[in-house]
């Protein structure tokens, strides 16, 4: 739209021209506002008001097809009335609800096409743009405000944006990984070696996949469950010639701390075959570590000393939006445009349109203020967790190398009251009754892990389940101070677990007099 033509059409009406002039600047730079966008390709600082959102997503809508039947809703509007495009496909884009269009704002093609999930569609122009902006913006919010690197060997010097949950992004890799061996005729790797973190998703990623999954043990450093790069390394060398890739994890539950990351690059840029060729690769799940920043500077530093080949991170626990994306990351282009090309189908966009409009809602500046106000509330998390561990005879677990999950024991819950007997007690009963009681109180996202449970799954057996590590010593509750948590929401936490812990052993007392009525009758 022209502003000067406009501005002479608009004379006929009898507006005053200075009125016309000043109304028309809005108009300018509302404009101005997705242009700079698609030039800058980054995160505006400040953020924008959902009024010049809305704009720009009606804007982007309207270069696709399928705009007027869509928008228009030709199932419940007057037939006969002639339409710009006329589609005769088998899928046109067509949406019958009203709701449903609006909810999407028209955007009815999705991402991609076929053969390449990042691919352009000539039907769908303004998604396609959307699809590419909203990789740079939340790229350049892992560069600018969490700060990953994005030099040549960078983190995120190649990127996209998936809308596939973290689990299943790294089926996708680790896919994309098979296709990328040189000699499809020769003897094929289809072994993952996963250093042991208790979350299913990741295992069952690597059996999705259709590969074999050896779980690598963790050890112990005091109350840290960490790598054990020694196992590592004797596996590697037990399955040299046969093991694809190795999965590393930086996010996760106290005790679990981050994998040494950049001593398991290490490993695998120096793995060899027995003919010198070949290599392993190194995919790191980092779901939710953009928030902390002594992992950033681990995954810098791994990209630099050692092999990374994709980094996967969920958008919902680092950018506050709805479960269903993924953001992949690599140091190489190639590994980037393998993923994207191995992805069967077009795809839904709706994840990719939630995090575009957070993105631009937050602006890089309210990005870096929720990391900040994490880092501060992390501080009096810790050291009001301690102090409730101690008023109840516990302690916390000293985990410092895990910064978003922190424990307590909660050893005390299964031991005898005054003149009871040990025996009488089930151990793993009683700790389960108080993560119960917790979420009764309307308390969530806390872990209850009782000592010495195990668990099969897909018919591996996990024992210690829940700690990542085998026989370790307490059982313990974990709670996490992630990004969004806020002060109110702290304070009522502390308040409802110091006011459970009581609930609890009043439950206990009652118990015993109860059973000591019953013994006496």
């Amino acid at each position: 739209m022209n502003a000067d033509t406009l501005k002479k059409d608009l004379s006929v009406l009898d507006i005053p021209k200075n009125h016309v002039t000043l109304g028309l600047t809005n108009l300018v730079h509302q404009s101005k506002v997705l242009a700079s966008l698609i030039k800058h390709r980054k995160l505006p600082d400040a953020p924008l008001s959902d009024l010049q959102i809305n704009s720009i997503l009606l804007t982007l809508s309207t270069l696709d097809t399928n705009r007027e039947f869509t928008l228009n809703n030709q199932y419940s509007s007057t037939p006969g009335g002639a339409e710009r495009w006329v589609g005769v496909g088998e899928r046109e884009g067509r949406i019958y609800s009203s709701l449903v269009s609006s909810r999407n704002f028209g955007l009815g093609h999705g991402m991609g096409r076929s053969g390449d999930i990042m691919e352009p569609q000539p039907k769908a122009v303004g998604s396609s743009i959307l699809v590419q902006l909203t990789k740079y913006l939340v790229i350049d919010a892992m560069k600018r405000g969490s700060g990953l690197n994005s030099n040549p060997n960078g983190p995120v010097k190649h990127g996209m944006v998936l809308p596939l949950c973290t689990g299943m992004s790294m089926a996708l890799v680790l896919s994309s990984l098979r296709e990328n061996q040189s000699d499809p005729t020769a003897n094929q790797r289809n072994i993952v070696l996963w250093s042991r973190i208790d979350q299913k998703s990741c295992f069952k990623a690597v059996l999705s996949a259709g590969f074999q999954c050896i779980v690598v043990p963790t050890t112990m450093d005091g109350d840290e469950v960490i790598t054990d790069l020694m196992a590592m390394n004797e596996m590697m060398e037990q399955y040299r010639g046969q093991v694809l890739a190795v999965i590393s994890t930086t996010s996760s539950f106290a005790p679990r701390v981050p994998d040494q990351i950049d001593e398991i690059g290490k490993l695998c840029a120096s793995a060899t075959d027995d003919d010198g060729s070949g290599g392993v690769a190194h995919v790191i799940n980092n779901a939710y570590g953009l928030q902390c920043s002594t992992t950033v500077k681990l995954l810098n530093r791994a990209c630099v000393v050692g092999r990374v080949d994709a980094i996967i991170c969920s958008t919902d626990k680092n950018f506050l939006v709805p479960v269903g994306g993924a953001i992949i990351t690599s140091p190489k282009k190639d590994v980037i445009q393998k993923v994207s090309k191995v992805y069967a189908g077009r795809a839904s966009s709706a994840p990719i349109l939630d995090l575009f409009i957070t993105l631009l809602s937050m602006g890089l500046d309210g990005y870096k203020r929720l990391l900040d106000d994490r880092r501060l509330l992390m501080v009096d998390f810790k050291s009001r967790f301690e102090e409730m561990a101690l008023k109840y005879s516990e302690r916390a677990l000293v985990c410092p190398n895990n910064t978003i999950s922190y424990g307590i024991t909660l050893d005390t819950l299964s031991q005898p009251l005054e003149g009871g007997s040990a025996e009488s007690i089930n151990k793993a009963e009683m700790t389960s009754m108080f993560g119960s009681m917790l979420f009764t109180r309307c308390i969530s996202g806390t872990r209850v892990v009782s000592r010495a449970q195990s668990k099969i799954i897909a018919g591996q057996t996990f024992n210690g389940f829940g700690s990542s590590t085998e026989g370790f010593p307490h059982s313990y509750l974990t709670a996490a101070c992630a990004i969004g948590l806020t002060r109110a929401e702290m304070d009522q936490f502390f308040c409802r677990l110091d006011k459970c812990f009581k609930d609890f052993w009043k439950k206990r007392s009652k118990k015993k007099a109860s059973d000591a009525k019953k013994s006496r009758g």
